[in-house]
């Protein structure tokens, strides 16, 4: 071969020696003259490729479960990190409760009054909700039994009445409402 100008002058190629042209996706397809040793390999390393496929789909599914599940968390930790700092003040509140049962209509007590209101409704804002008792069926979810009372006067398993009112945080209780419960001694 006579190098000219940089380029290699094709006149003199040995027909035998010459490499077959390459297809455009850089696979052969099988022919006679392929070992089967390489078609053997080919499906190892296909089936080794479709087992890492799925497992790279599953692994980038639990992230994302992960993910959302800490997403998730983090929003209920910030709705209810508040439920601990108004459990502390219930005591005050039933205080306040307590204090104008005691005085109620004293002229001395008006501005207690206005305070407990007041007390009450940014509680409510908060999504603090007291729990019916009084009346209402006895529920041991919402409310703890302190003391049975024989009563034909009332259904079973009614509450006669509450001791200490019980609160909700929006769905949580944050306290039961200590009640006490008719108890029908006729049935």
């Amino acid at each position: 071969m006579a190098k000219g100008n940089g380029k290699s002058e094709v006149e003199n190629l040995d027909a035998e020696h010459e490499l077959p042209a390459a297809e455009e996706d850089g696979f052969e397809e099988k022919t006679a003259e392929q070992p089967a040793a390489v078609e053997d390999e080919l499906t190892t390393l296909r089936a080794e490729r479709d087992v890492l496929y799925d497992r790279l789909a599953r692994l980038q599914a639990e992230f994302d479960n992960a993910r959302k599940r800490a997403a998730r968390e983090q929003t209920e930790f910030r709705e209810y990190a508040v439920a601990d700092a108004i459990k502390a003040l219930l005591p005050i509140v039933d205080s306040f409760d307590r204090a104008l049962q005691a005085h109620a209509g004293e002229e001395n007590f008006r501005g207690i009054e206005l305070i407990n209101r007041q007390f009450h409704d940014e509680l409510a804002k908060l999504g603090v909700r007291p729990i019916p008792a009084a009346g209402e069926p006895f529920d041991p979810y919402l409310h703890q039994a302190v003391e049975m009372v024989d009563t034909a006067d009332a259904p079973d398993h009614t509450v006669l009445e509450e001791l200490q009112r019980g609160y909700k945080f929006k769905d949580r209780l944050l306290r039961p409402a200590m009640v006490r419960v008719a108890r029908n001694p006729n049935k």
